[in-house]
């Protein structure tokens, strides 16, 4: 009787509740896993999601092939590959970083990890600066600068576009590069096609959030993997690509 009078006397009562049984639902689906989690991810988000969308499954194979131009850790000549397609301004990102790090120094010759950048504009506009910054430091240093520079703006970066464009030459003093040079580069914006180039072929291999990683056996079967998955996901993954012949 006491309910029946006390929804009656506040009309709101209903919607109220409805309301904050959907925001709980909403809660254990975006939560979902131990970190921010979509089962379907649209172009320009985050993911941390291990399940793959169909689309993603269909495109998988228009990702374009390995070449002199990419980043590479890892042999070369590896039996398997790990493109990985990556936001320096993504929380996930910046997490799976170690972890891909572990697996080529785990797996020791049997990797080879490829970077290509992601850049998510809609949440990240600094990333794609960022993302040129990474290949200024190639052009002045090399392949193990970039992969310096890198390691170094994953470390520094607070995430979540927050970090300082001024930080940029920064890293790059701090790997050894010539800072004037540096700049000089960055401020030319040469590079800006190339990570154009690296979003598109992100999108139309099937990514749909970062980061967003293929792993390629040495017979060119292809496994998505999409997140920040932990090492033990990662592992089962390239065990499988390691039996394909």
């Amino acid at each position: 009787m006491n309910d029946e009078i006390n929804t009656k006397s506040n009309p709101y009562f209903i919607p109220i509740a409805i309301l904050i049984a959907g925001a709980m639902i909403a809660g254990s689906v975006l939560y979902s896993g131990g970190g921010f989690s979509q089962f379907q991810i649209t172009p320009g988000l985050e993911s941390n999601t291990t399940r793959p969308s169909e689309a993603g499954d269909q495109a998988i194979d228009k990702i374009k092939p390995i070449t002199k131009l990419d980043h590479v850790r890892g042999n070369p000549n590896a039996p398997v590959t790990i493109v990985e397609f990556s936001d320096t301004e993504c929380p996930f990102c910046k997490r799976f970083h170690p972890t891909i790090q572990q697996v080529v120094n785990e797996y020791d010759g049997q990797i080879a990890w490829v970077y290509r950048h992601f850049p998510l504009d809609q949440i990240h506009p600094k990333a794609r600066k960022e993302a040129e910054a990474t290949e200024c430091a190639n052009e002045l240093g090399g392949n193990d600068k970039f992969w310096a520079y890198l390691d170094r703006l994953f470390e520094v970066t607070p995430s979540n576009n927050n970090l300082d464009p001024a930080e940029l030459p920064n890293i790059a003093e701090y790997v050894g590069l010539n800072r004037s040079q540096f700049e000089s580069c960055l401020d030319s914006g040469k590079y800006a096609q190339h990570i154009a180039d690296d979003l598109a072929d992100a999108i139309n291999s099937g990514g749909q959030g970062t980061p967003y990683s293929v792993v390629i056996a040495s017979n060119g079967k292809k496994f998505p993997l999409s997140g920040a998955q932990p090492y033990a996901s990662v592992k089962q993954l390239i065990e499988l690509a390691l039996q394909e012949k």
